[in-house]
């Protein structure tokens, strides 16, 4: 358990450590999610740095107690920087039969396993193909088997109450959460507050939440089940003002910060899909900002009114994952040629067709690069942390109107979905964007372009003298005419290449990891950044010549970084995909890079990218 220090208090011993991840599993109605963002909130509160892993079925309701209904949130915490979600939870705390037996492997070896066992019955245990009962056959003896009666206890604590039998039931979440806020020193104020709030309209349901939460707890510290119980101190941290953001709500308050900052209304054109979906739900908390959000019919009338609002002067916004980047590919082919400012964001997930909703994956990369008809080339950026989301809206926003062009926003369902606290920035300090002023109305001619930029005007419907045509067809060289010359066709390909490959000169240098040259490079995009990172800089510790970089400007590539490739022999490429980066950088720079690929919906560990690493630091020496 990492212990350094044991003091003993007359109640329990308090032993420190300083990093713990755990992991909360269950049915998918057990309020698996809400446990493990209420425990976020407070270790948030308790001053950790820290990690998540919110991991749930795609069915809305799979059978109870079966495998596909189980639901996990992880939760990596520590008294110092925090890059994943942890590898492996030194707890776990399993609901039923079905949560342990999908989790189990897991575990650290040692590691507490705390079970509720009212759910072990001969039913639940023959669902998930348990021949005997595992708390009783000595299989577990390699864990620290924590068994608790959390439905009894529940039922106990919440007796006197006029709850039918499944409203008991479906505390025992709580009582489970107390045992883990003494467990770890967290404080409840903060889930007691949420209790208040939520069912505020419901005094008795507010009353047997709270009851279960302090059951748990004061039944962790005195039934001596535990011995003792642990701290982890604060995390070292930059002053200033935090709060706990998942991605999705980071990249909504970029979106946010962009209008405010810009002075131009938000417009967000989207239709329900996992796990982009919460971005829609906060934007349409934000109409005090001039926010407007659209639920539309389908995909495609999504991403048209966004781009009828970009052409109306607002921020046209659209975000969906990579079904609904399938459906809006002909769309976004009309913004290119009608090169108004656009942002596309990805919440990538498992695929192809429906896939894995509800799972990570980065395999977007070339559909985003390549997925339309004709040359039709696109900026993108990625995000690399759920609070970087944020940073990386705000740009897709700044490189969409200063050059007047669509731009991507890559982000998965990892980042989407996890959370880490993040510092919120001073407006003062955001990047500034540039406003570019009409020519005089007897100059004005639509497809004119900025030298700087290569961008052409933004005029907006409505200003006498300024009034032109947009559409699909092929504009004439500064006219914007209709028009079918194949030298001209070839002239107006040409410029829009050269539009997108001059927002180079925009992408700061890159940061290096670890050792400036070496053995071996790692080169990562998207949420591959925890992993890489803690890898690189456990090789060095051991002196091992390594180093990586992070990509955050996917089109175009950083001017830097075929030079920085150079100063390395080799050159690794953690993807969660077949190998999609790696094929544009073997094709760009020709360089004998090798991919290290994980395509099972779940982000990498850090094991796993430390161990390609040394593979290929040990075929060097051979």
């Amino acid at each position: 358990m990492g212990e350094t220090k044991t003091d003993v208090k007359p109640e329990a011993a308090v032993e420190e450590l300083e990093a713990v991840t755990i992991r909360f599993a269950g049915d998918s109605g057990d309020g698996i999610q809400l446990t493990g963002m209420q425990f976020t909130t407070a270790t948030a509160l308790a001053g950790n740095d820290l990690s998540t892993l919110p991991d749930y079925p795609a069915e809305i309701r799979a059978p109870a107690g079966t495998l596909p209904g189980v639901s996990g949130y992880q939760i990596h915490f520590s008294s110092r920087e925090v890059l994943t979600p942890g590898d492996a939870p030194d707890v776990l705390v399993a609901m039923n039969p079905a949560s342990l037996k999908a989790n189990l492997k897991d575990l650290k070896k040692g590691g507490i396993l705390l079970v509720n066992t009212d759910s072990f019955t001969p039913q639940n245990l023959t669902k998930v193909q348990y021949a005997k009962n595992p708390l009783e056959d000595g299989s577990l003896s390699e864990f620290r088997l924590i068994p608790v009666e959390l439905s009894r206890l529940t039922g106990n604590a919440l007796s006197g109450l006029a709850l039918t039998k499944v409203q008991v039931e479906r505390c025992k979440n709580f009582f489970a959460l107390g045992m883990m806020f003494w467990l770890y020193d967290r404080p409840m104020e903060s889930t007691l507050k949420w209790i208040g709030e939520k069912f505020k309209k419901t005094p008795l349901l507010v009353e047997a939440n709270t009851k279960a939460l302090h059951a748990g707890n004061a039944y962790a510290e005195t039934a001596e089940i535990f011995g003792s119980h642990y701290k982890v101190r604060k995390a070292p941290i930059v002053p200033g003002v935090y709060r706990n953001i998942t991605g999705n709500q980071a990249a909504a308050l970029g979106m946010v910060a962009a209008s405010q900052v810009s002075g131009l209304p938000l417009f967000y054109g989207t239709y329900p899909i996992t796990p982009a979906s919460d971005i829609l739900h906060e934007l349409s908390k934000h109409k005090n900002f001039g926010v407007r959000t659209f639920q539309a019919e389908d995909e495609i009338a999504a991403v048209g009114a966004a781009i009828g609002a970009s052409f109306g002067g607002a921020l046209g916004v659209t975000g969906t994952s990579g079904p609904g980047v399938a459906l809006k590919s002909e769309a976004i082919g009309l913004a290119v040629m009608t090169e108004l400012p656009l942002v596309i964001v990805d919440v990538q997930r498992g695929g192809p067709s429906t896939g894995l909703p509800t799972k990570t994956e980065q395999a977007d990369l070339l559909q985003c690069l390549y997925g339309r008809n004709g040359e039709c080339p696109i900026p993108i950026v990625a995000a690399a942390t759920p609070a970087e989301c944020f940073t990386m809206a705000y740009e897709a926003f700044r490189i969409a109107i200063k050059y007047m062009t669509p731009v991507f926003l890559l982000t998965d369902g990892y980042l989407a979905n996890g959370s880490e606290p993040w510092l919120v920035p001073e407006v003062s300090k955001l990047p500034r964007f540039e406003s570019r002023a009409l020519p005089p109305k007897e100059q004005f001619k639509p497809y004119s372009r900025e030298e700087g930029t290569l961008a052409r005007p933004w005029a907006v419907p409505g200003i006498s003298g300024y009034e032109h045509r947009i559409g699909g067809l092929e504009k004439q060289d500064v006219t914007g005419n209709v028009s079918y010359d194949p030298d001209n066709h070839e002239r107006m390909v040409r410029l829009r290449h050269a539009k997108v490959n001059k927002i180079a000169q925009d992408i700061p240098p890159t940061e290096i990891i670890g050792a400036k040259s070496g053995k071996v490079l790692v080169i990562g995009w998207g949420s591959t950044f925890g992993a890489i990172t803690a890898a690189v800089r456990q090789l060095r510790q051991h002196d091992e010549p390594v180093g990586a970089i992070h990509l955050r400007y996917l089109n175009p590539l950083p001017p830097d970084l075929g030079d920085i490739m150079g100063r390395f022999e080799q050159v690794l490429v953690p993807e969660m995909n077949m190998g999609q980066l790696l094929k544009v950088l073997r094709a760009k720079y020709l360089v004998p890079a090798v991919g290290l690929n994980k395509i099972k919906g779940q982000p990498f560990k850090i094991a796993e990218v430390a161990n390609g690493i040394v593979s290929l630091l040990k075929n060097g020496r051979n």
